[in-house]
């Protein structure tokens, strides 16, 4: 019964004095800890924070079933398209005409090139390989741009700023762009100087009652579309 318990690594807590939700308090609390390093043993450690910068299929559904209106013959921009996921969730829940993916790292090309290719969505979706920077007329051409975390985790807060500037003089009146997180979120740890309300307006999810949607009130919250002005 008790075969898993060792002097180093086991800790007694009289259960008399302290019941569980006493010990939920205190590892809360950071006074215990549920966990040791396998390595060194040490009991000083914390939960890992988890974050994607991918979509999963739930949100997919929500971007292009709830959140956009219909994109019949529109094009559809995702930067940063890493593994595809926008651009396949953009193929298969809307009527866009053509669905382009911009990715600086050659690798996450060759993997949605190869996936494009099986699935044979290469009549609606082009992956470009190379730096939005260096790519005004793709931006010019989209109807709808799809952010997803894209800057903050890769570029120092100077570079970050550069990109928004860049993307403020490209991005053309009328564009559609979701962003996660919020515009007001990204911006309020950044120097940008773009006074958001003189460039964008945050526009009502299109279809707020589709069906199939599964996230909570919380997770379809961090979804933002804006409307360039």
């Amino acid at each position: 019964m008790n075969s898993d318990c060792t002097q180093e690594h086991t800790v007694h807590v009289d259960e008399f004095l302290y019941d569980n939700a006493t010990v939920d308090a205190l590892c809360d609390e950071g006074k215990l800890a549920r966990n040791y390093c396998l390595q060194c043993g040490s009991f000083s450690t914390r939960p890992l924070t988890f974050i994607s910068h991918s979509l999963s299929r739930e949100k997919l559904l929500l971007i292009f079933k709830s959140v956009l209106p219909p994109l019949d013959n529109k094009i559809v921009l995702d930067i940063g398209s890493r593994l595809g996921a926008a651009l396949f969730g953009a193929y298969v829940y809307s009527k866009a005409a053509k669905i382009v993916g911009i990715e600086i790292n050659s690798d996450f090309c060759n993997i949605q090139n190869k996936v494009i290719k099986k699935y044979n969505f290469q009549d609606r979706i082009e992956i470009i390989e190379g730096n939005i920077a260096h790519r005004p007329d793709v931006i010019l051409s989209a109807d709808v741009i799809i952010m997803n975390n894209v800057f903050e985790f890769f570029m120092e807060p100077e570079q970050q700023t550069s990109m928004w500037r860049f993307l403020r003089q490209t991005i053309k009146s009328g564009t559609l762009l979701v962003t996660i997180p919020s515009l007001e979120e990204t911006f309020s740890s950044l120097q940008t100087g773009i006074i958001l309300s003189e460039w964008v307006q945050e526009l009502p999810s299109y279809n707020p009652d589709a069906a199939g949607i599964t996230l909570s009130a919380d997770e379809m919250l961090e979804v933002k579309q804006y409307q360039i002005m």
